[in-house]
């Protein structure tokens, strides 16, 4: 957790290799850590490496469907692309797995943006 806790420091800073070398030791010690695999993939993505980032997500989802962090980012990339609708989708799966997460709020708060959008055009 505590090197987690240091790649988000690290990102958060704008150092995302730093970032990843930390996130990178977090599975070296906890290979199943999800929260590492979810905020590897978000720090890559945030980097421009679009195609690793949705990668790793997909597996993480398939591997852990109850990532509700892997949805996140999931619906940020969509979003990001244009894809509104399917960014609304993951968000609202991040509501329904941990409805009370830093995340979920997040989500909400996009999801009503997003359908205001949706719904102006």
């Amino acid at each position: 957790k505590v090197m987690v806790d240091i790649g988000i420091a690290a990102d958060a800073m704008g150092h995302s290799d730093t970032a990843q070398e930390w996130y990178g030791k977090a599975l070296a010690v906890s290979p199943e850590d999800s929260l590492a695999m979810c905020r590897m993939a978000s720090s890559k993505y945030a980097q421009g490496k679009y195609d690793e980032a949705m990668s790793q997500l997909r597996q993480l989802i398939k591997d852990k469907p109850g990532s509700y962090c892997a949805y996140f980012t999931l619906g940020v990339a969509f979003a990001d692309a244009g894809l509104y609708r399917d960014a609304i989708r993951q968000w609202r799966r991040v509501v329904a797995l941990a409805p009370t997460s830093p995340e979920a709020l997040s989500a909400k708060e996009s999801i009503d943006v997003l359908e205001k959008f949706l719904q102006g055009k």
